[in-house]
């Protein structure tokens, strides 16, 4: 004899088998109707940039175009993306950092240092090298970007 739970158990798994058995038919036989995805709904999309008075490329009845126009002045410059942004300091590479930070400490001849006999031999240098490095600099920012 069985109790109630156990037949109302086995009840439910052979309902579940026989509705995966009628999935598996019915996918088998290619009776399974796709829906449609939300890009063929819609039609393809593309978005264009003109600048000037370029004319913009009309809309198809399955495209829709969508253009972004630029004053004539931003057609050859680098996208936004792409430009250098922020502080000296912060697009320095890190070889430049660690190549100053080489000689933090130094004392003695050619160190630029009150410390030590010959200190000071290294101060010309020092500001010789920073001159050199401001005119690379300012060489850098006043020349068009590299391709």
């Amino acid at each position: 004899m069985e109790s109630a739970a156990v037949a109302a158990e086995r009840t439910l798994v052979m309902k579940r088998l026989m509705f995966s058995a009628a999935a598996a038919a019915t996918v088998a036989a290619g009776v399974a109707i796709p829906a449609p995805s939300f890009a063929q709904a819609q039609g393809t999309q593309a978005e264009i940039v003109v600048f000037g008075t370029d004319p913009c490329p009309r809309a198809t009845d399955d495209a829709i175009v969508i253009c972004r126009r630029y004053p004539e002045t931003m057609r050859y410059r680098m996208p936004e993306a792409y430009r250098p942004s922020g502080t000296f300091q912060e697009r320095q590479s890190w070889v430049n950092k660690a190549r100053n930070l080489q000689t933090v400490g130094n004392t003695g001849t050619g160190s630029c240092s009150a410390v030590g006999p010959g200190g000071h031999t290294g101060c010309l240098t020092q500001e010789i090298e920073q001159a050199r490095q401001a005119a690379r600099q300012a060489a850098q920012e006043g020349a068009p970007p590299q391709p």
